[in-house]
């Protein structure tokens, strides 16, 4: 994992959070479904199933919202870095055409 970029692994990591995020979601969802069939009265049964109902929606959302942060913090590492790498070559190449032409100048004086 040393040699892996960090963009990769933050991905990872949300996919790992995803997971564990949605398998407790199922976990909650199916005990409130089963505590609404065990219910006695009709307002309980509607109201467990509701609850139920929007606990997972608001972990879709949640996880959704986990996953596309996850997704803009890879993508702007990534980003990063492609344009850290262009300013070190840009910096190389421009320290090289400065090594050139001074070359240049020594190798006109000695021959004048």
């Amino acid at each position: 994992m040393a040699e892996a970029d960090l963009d990769v692994v933050i991905r990872s990591m949300a996919r790992q959070q995803h997971k564990a995020l949605m398998a407790e979601a199922r976990k909650r969802h199916a005990r409130l479904t089963g505590l609404a069939a065990k219910a006695k009265t009709k307002e309980s049964k509607a109201r467990l199933k509701q609850t139920a109902k929007d606990m997972m929606l608001l972990a879709n959302a949640a996880a959704r919202r986990l996953q596309i942060t996850a997704e803009n913090a890879a993508d702007s590492y990534a980003r990063a870095m492609r344009n850290a790498l262009e300013e070190i070559k840009a910096a190389e190449a421009k320290v090289a055409a400065a090594a050139k032409s001074k070359e240049g100048k020594k190798a006109a004086k000695k021959k004048a």
